[in-house]
Order: structure tokens, then C-alpha cells, then sequence
């Protein structure tokens, strides 16, 4: 059963519980999928190194088992993950008013899906920070493990969520030279964002992408849409009032009149992007808001498999 299912998405005033009810579902449907041979069992021992520090051994369980281990402490990380939001004024489509709302926005649905990721991070012992971008970089942490630090970053996801702002343009290809430039120890970089810019020059964006390849660094791109109005312009062939949340700009039409024209646009930015990050060995993921977080949680599982740790 889908998380939209079983939860009422109007109740955002809790990320960490709701971020916690995301992973546990998450969890337990990977034991019961084939995926089950995924490390989720996050275990507070590593094992012992000849030659280390004898003081950190865990002799109770050296008693049972035989076996040296050491117990980890929060601060020993075996991964740094930088998550980035992309908070332009085009991520809080759409836009609902009602207090009836049902469907996440694309900020909210990032916002959760990162808080979701923080606790993974968590529960693996992995450092994390946070990075917030629209016409420029306006937050940006460094990579730490702490549960103070945690919670510090839920409340700047709070803040977003609960702080909506038209108008508020995107400099994607600025914000990622930017981020690229600050994030110095080799890390996962994991990005949420639309990647729609004001720019004939997509040139730039995908410059900025292959940026965040420096320093060895392993990027993911979740493409956050809503795939049905974004991608495939589903709506009622009947006239509508368009307007650009970003610059305000208002166009009325037939929504028929530009449809074809429009999904074949789309389509072929959204297939150049693909490509470009194939290129660049960057893992390009669509995320749809309507289709919850497993579609989240598993390419960030693969990820860190790979990756060894």
C-alpha cells in the first residue's frame, strides 16, 4: 500500500515522524520483496581491525560470539551525503489552497523524501548535510552525524514548507557550480529539483551538473515532476489561465492548442538531460510526486551499495 494511502499528507507539521513512517514501510516491504538482501539491519558494531585502539572492544559480545567488535560511536562515518533541494518558486506546483489538500507539492515531496534520507543516513551511522538553492545558495551545512545537527535541518525543511514564496526565480547552473565548489571531501551529492531554468543555454545547466562530478564525488538527480500536468499535459481540453509561479506572467488558452507542441518540448529536454547525465555518470532518476518514496529510498539503496560501504 502506497504511504499517501495510510497517511494524511495535510499533517506536514511533524517531518520526523512522518520521515520515520516512510522508512519503516520502506523496510518492511523490502523484506518482503527480492530485494530483502539489502543491508537494513543497521548494526552499532563494526568489526574489529588488528592493530586499532583496543579501548572501543565490546567484551560482552566478544563473550558470546567469540568475535571482536567495536562499538561505533556517532561521530565514525562511513558516508557523507549532501542533499540538495532546489527551492525556486516552480517547486511548489501545484498549488492547492484548499484545506482538503491531498497531494504534495513538489518542495513538500522533496522535503519529506530528504527527511526520509536523513533518517537512513541516520540509522547507518553516515554524516549528512543540507544545501538550499533558488537564484542562489541562501543555506548550505556542512556533513555531520549528530542528532542535534538532525534536527536543526528539519527545521530549515519546516521552514520551506511552511514559508511559500512566488516569484522566486531559479539559477539551477549558478547554484551547482556553487555547492560543487564547497563540497570538498568526496561525497554522495543527492539533488532534488525540476531543473526548469530561465535560459536558452542548457549549456550551462548541464556545465553545472558535471561540476558536481569533481572531486570524485557520486551525484543522483531525482527530476521531481508531476508527470501527468508537467510531462504529459493532462488536462480537459478547455480553456485555462496559465500562470508562471516564477516571473507571474499569466497566458490564457485552449489547453488542446499547445499540447502536442508542448509534450514534444518536454520530452526532448527531459531526454537530453538523461542522456547528459549518462554521460557524465550521473544517476537520473524521474521522480513523480504521485507515485510516493520507494521510488526514492531504492535508487539511493543501490547507490550506497555500490559505493562500497
Amino acid at each position: 500500500m502506497d504511504f499517501f494511502e495510510q497517511h494524511d499528507v495535510r499533517q506536514l507539521g511533524n517531518l520526523e515522524l512522518l520521515a520515520r513512517q516512510v522508512v519503516e514501510g520502506f523496510i518492511i516491504g523490502l523484506h518482503k520483496s527480492p530485494f530483502h538482501g539489502f543491508s537494513v539491519e543497521f548494526a552499532e558494531h563494526r568489526l574489529y581491525n588488528q592493530g586499532e585502539s583496543t579501548k572501543n572492544i565490546d567484551w560482552k559480545v566478544y563473550a558470546r560470539s567469540d568475535k571482536l567488535f567495536s562499538k561505533r560511536f556517532e561521530e565514525e562515518t562511513n558516508l557523507r551525503c549532501q542533499i540538495v533541494i532546489d527551492a525556486s518558486s516552480s517547486m511548489y506546483f501545484p498549488e492547492n489552497k484548499s484545506d482538503t489538500k491531498s497531494q504534495l507539492n513538489k518542495l513538500e515531496f522533496s522535503s519529506l523524501a530528504a527527511a526520509s534520507l536523513m533518517t537512513l543516513l541516520r540509522k547507518q551511522r553516515d554524516a549528512f548535510g543540507l544545501s538550499l538553492f533558488s537564484d542562489s545558495v541562501f543555506q548550505h551545512t556542512r556533513c555531520k552525524s549528530s542528532t542535534a545537527h538532525y534536527k536543526l535541518l528539519l527545521t530549515y525543511l519546516h521552514n520551506l514548507i511552511d514559508n511559500p514564496e512566488r516569484n522566486k526565480t531559479t539559477s539551477a547552473a549558478a547554484a551547482l557550480h556553487e555547492i560543487a565548489d564547497s563540497v570538498h571531501r568526496r561525497s554522495l551529492i543527492v539533488v532534488f529539483s525540476d531543473m526548469f531554468e530561465y535560459s536558452e543555454d542548457t549549456e550551462k545547466l548541464f556545465a553545472a551538473l558535471q561540476h558536481l562530478k569533481h572531486n570524485k564525488h557520486e551525484v543522483v538527480l531525482f527530476h521531481v515532476v508531476d508527470k501527468s500536468k508537467e510531462i504529459d499535459f493532462e488536462f480537459e481540453n478547455r480553456p485555462y489561465l496559465f500562470i508562471d509561479i516564477e516571473s507571474g506572467e499569466k497566458v490564457r488558452l485552449q489547453s488542446n492548442q499547445v499540447k502536442d507542441y508542448y509534450v514534444e518540448q518536454m520530452h526532448k529536454f527531459r531526454n537530453a538531460l538523461e542522456m547528459r547525465c549518462l554521460q557524465y555518470k550521473i544517476d537520473f532518476v524521474e521522480a513523480d510526486i504521485n507515485q510516493g518514496f520507494r521510488q526514492v529510498l531504492m535508487p539511493y539503496l543501490v547507490k550506497r551499495s555500490k559505493m562500497g560501504t
